[in-house]
């Protein structure tokens, strides 16, 4: 296993610190002995569910056909290492969302469900907890609902993900200064009278984000998660969350935390939709570019990026075929179970299907497609993916996690930290002890 040591010497005269780190790579150490400037504000985005083979498809779904080349992405251009992403050992080796992203807010392993508590159910002070001390901003913007695992994580404390409702309700005592995604099913009127006592502003479409010029805001826009990209084509949700938690959070001279997640592309994975994957790789990829023009311009951020655990087992080629149609998959314009549920009291199902899926099946196939129709909604949703996985040579091995390493990606100042393999929990040591 790998030995990892991180020290911080804090000096008062100049508030300027030397990290030491070790990293292995093709067996080779090599020591990391350089004072990095201390990032005044932290972005922590996460792609939940993304394993690498998400970003390698990514780079061939956006790919232009007409070029010799296949052109990089931003995640080409970030990457700097990879993350082990294992829970505590009373969980084994494959985590869910809420460990990993305790570990990634805390730096400490935890069991399988656990939000911000160690293995003995003790809450844990998170990077958020520890900015708002040192009287930072925080927020999170998601496109789950907002009490979700991984927003939780970062912002509760809570034996199980779960309690909905608990997590909810203990958001009151954050004192987050942005809170963006869905989730008004778990918000009561009595919740969000008490956020309004407290001083926050409470919208519920993603358009009353252009009203809002200062903190604090709770941001409920959907009953649970926002719609997928597939489905809200140019809107860009997850982007305008991001560009106003930015704005809003930035006014604080001390500095700010701000956690975002690409929700959507981990339950792509788990229903093995390979069209509703990459339109949430492609939401998520756009604001990533926004947050790293962000960091352009204001060189005192740093972005820290990475996935919580892989999802899905995606196969880039299946079936004994080498190749991976993107354009079959590009010319699909909806999720299979939109598809699905337009087909639903509609005599002329069958065209109106052809046209949202961008190419005409055989006639087994339709028969196999009316057959599925004849069952019932999900019966056909079932059907419509795995044809388009067989039809653009998809595979998948789980409608799970699976326990790979994921990638780490990163700029800004103290960026070169998270170079080389890594432990989930090193990514929040390094990240915790770059705040002020």
């Amino acid at each position: 296993m790998l030995l990892k040591k991180v020290m911080l010497l804090v000096c008062a005269a100049n508030m300027i610190f030397s990290f030491t780190a070790t990293a292995i790579t093709n067996n080779t150490d090599v020591n990391i002995q350089q004072p990095p400037s201390r990032p005044k504000n932290i972005i922590v985005m996460i792609g939940d569910g993304m394993g690498p083979e998400y970003t390698s498809a990514y780079r061939y779904y956006q790919d232009n056909p007409n070029t010799e080349e296949v052109e990089e992405t931003v995640f080409d251009r970030l990457l700097v290492g990879m993350a082990s992403t294992y829970p505590a050992r009373i969980s084994g080796y494959v985590t869910d969302s809420a460990a990993s992203a305790t570990a990634l807010s805390s730096g400490i392993k935890t069991y399988n469900g656990a939000i911000g508590v160690d293995e003995h159910k003790k809450s844990i002070s998170s990077i958020m907890q520890i900015a708002k001390k040192k009287g930072m901003s925080t927020g999170v913007a998601v496109k789950s609902q907002v009490n979700h695992a991984t927003p939780a994580a970062f912002l509760a404390h809570n034996e199980s993900r779960k309690n909905y409702v608990a997590i909810a309700e203990s958001y009151i005592d954050t004192d987050a200064d942005v809170i963006l995604g869905g989730g008004q099913r778990y918000f009561s009127e009595a919740l969000i009278n008490q956020f309004k006592k407290k001083g926050y502003q409470y919208i519920t479409e993603i358009s009353q984000l252009e009203s809002i010029n200062k903190p604090k805001v709770l941001g409920l826009f959907a009953d649970i998660e926002l719609p997928l990209a597939v489905n809200n084509k140019g809107t860009n949700s997850l982007a305008k969350e991001t560009e106003k938690a930015i704005s809003l959070l930035s006014q604080n001279p001390k500095g700010f935390v701000l956690l975002v997640e690409g929700s959507l592309i981990d339950w792509g994975g788990h229903d093995n939709d390979i069209v509703s994957a990459m339109g949430e790789m492609e939401e998520f990829a756009n604001t990533i570019e926004v947050v790293e023009q962000y960091v352009r311009d204001h060189p005192d951020t740093l972005v820290v990026i990475t996935a919580d655990h892989n999802t899905g087992g995606l196969s880039i080629g299946a079936n004994g075929i080498y190749a991976w149609d993107t354009a079959l998959i590009k010319g699909v314009n909806a999720s299979p179970k939109r598809i699905a549920q337009n087909t639903q009291d509609d005599p002329n199902w069958q065209q109106n299907m052809i046209t949202s899926l961008g190419f005409t099946p055989d006639s087994h196939e339709l028969q196999m497609l009316a057959d599925a129709k004849s069952k019932n909604t999900k019966a056909l949703t079932t059907a419509i993916k795995q044809l388009i996985n067989q039809k653009s040579n998809t595979g998948w091995t789980s409608g799970g996690h699976t326990g790979v390493d994921v990638q780490v990606f990163a700029e800004g100042p103290g960026a070169n930290l998270f170079r080389g393999h890594q432990d989930n929990t090193d990514i929040a040591k390094k990240m915790i002890s770059l705040l002020p």
